[in-house]
């Protein structure tokens, strides 16, 4: 989609769909500029290189400043993104020329890293989880709140017109009422020996393969199924690390819609795959072909499985959606919220994977 049609249209539908107003997303630059002065905050986490590919593409965006808790890594780094390398956090947070930090740091850094951006009156935008519990998500939402910053986490599977459609199909009712949700993201780092090493800690982590790719999973079972009531999760160690490289959870939501989230570190050519069904009709997207989408209701006029004529057009990169947050008060489609609703998911899906049992989720207040 392009941006500016985005930002009249398409943008307020999604943040409407989400649950995210546009005062909540709106922001301005440390300065008041239109320029978008950021901070790259640790190559740990293998998204970071692209974040910082997409932001040193965009005209209304300057990364000045790098900082890593590894000075070997982020050194290097700065100097190929002709950046600044400041070992000091907290003299990132303090520089005039820092509007805005992308958190790439590892997840156990999350909480203290975004309470203290927000404290400074940074703009904030983190790959997930948002943190490790929802105590901490607590806290990073009660510094952004009290700071007016603009938050946007990382959920790229929402920009997709293949989820959007699906979203639209249970929200127009040409399911019925939903009775499954079950999404499978899944890759070879474990068995193919590419994951980086670092992503086996359990400390900084927080978990293996749920709490990495598994987001994906549950942040769509989270947008399709609704508010979950209670969470069962088998996590298996075929590795040998210290945290699951092969994992499932399954939820029950509120209304007795199923979820089942998918993930693994060892899985081989295994596709993107979605499936809603419900009490009118199903709804397939992926397989071998990761962007397929196919149907079948009642509701519309046709005896067989078909593929829609039109899909919704695709959001903007998760990093460009906070940027024209920042700069131009667009909406946030996720934000603090949706991070905290990930983070509770996990928190109790690692509960469930410990104790060995179902556990109930109690409702937030």
């Amino acid at each position: 989609m392009d941006r500016r049609l985005f930002l009249k249209t398409g943008g307020v539908i999604a943040a409407a769909a989400l649950g995210t107003t546009e005062s909540e997303a709106a922001g301005t630059t440390a300065g008041g500029s239109k320029m978008l002065n950021v901070a790259m905050l640790s190559a740990w986490h293998a998204h970071a290189q692209g974040y910082a590919r997409d932001l040193a593409k965009m005209p209304d965006v300057k990364i000045t400043t790098v900082w890593d808790e590894d000075r070997d890594r982020g050194q290097p780094w700065a100097k190929r993104l002709d950046a600044e390398f400041v070992s000091d956090l907290a003299a990132v947070l303090k520089r005039k020329n820092v509007d805005g930090v992308v958190v790439t740091a590892p997840s156990s850094m999350h909480a203290d890293i975004m309470v203290a951006a927000a404290q400074a009156g940074k703009h904030i935008f983190t790959e997930k989880v948002m943190a490790l519990t929802v105590a901490e998500c607590n806290r990073v939402s009660d510094a952004v709140k009290a700071a007016g910053v603009t938050f946007c986490i990382s959920f790229p599977y929402l920009t997709k017109p293949e989820v959007l459609y699906a979203k639209k199909a249970v929200d127009d009712g040409l399911l019925g009422t939903v009775t499954l949700v079950r999404a499978r993201i899944a890759h070879d780092g474990g068995c193919g020996g590419w994951l980086p090493k670092h992503f086996w800690d359990l400390k900084t982590c927080g978990g293996g393969a749920m709490m990495d790719l598994g987001a994906h999973p549950m942040y769509l079972n989270r947008y399709l199924g609704g508010k979950p009531v209670r969470i069962l999760s088998s996590f298996t160690y075929m590795t040998g690390h210290e945290v699951e490289d092969n994992a499932v959870s399954l939820i029950e939501f509120d209304g007795g819609c199923i979820g089942v989230s998918e993930t693994s570190f060892m899985a081989t050519h295994s596709p993107f795959s979605l499936e809603l069904s419900g009490t009118e009709g199903s709804l397939l997207v992926g397989g071998p072909d990761e962007k397929s989408v196919r149907i079948r209701s009642k509701k519309l006029d046709s005896k067989g499985w078909i593929t829609p004529d039109r899909l919704p057009e695709p959001l903007p990169a998760t990093v460009q959606i906070w940027v024209d947050g920042v700069l131009r008060g667009a909406p946030i489609p996720f934000g603090l919220e949706e991070g905290t609703q990930l983070t509770e998911l996990m928190e109790y899906a690692y509960l469930a994977a410990r104790e060995k049992r179902q556990v109930d989720i109690p409702a937030r207040a």
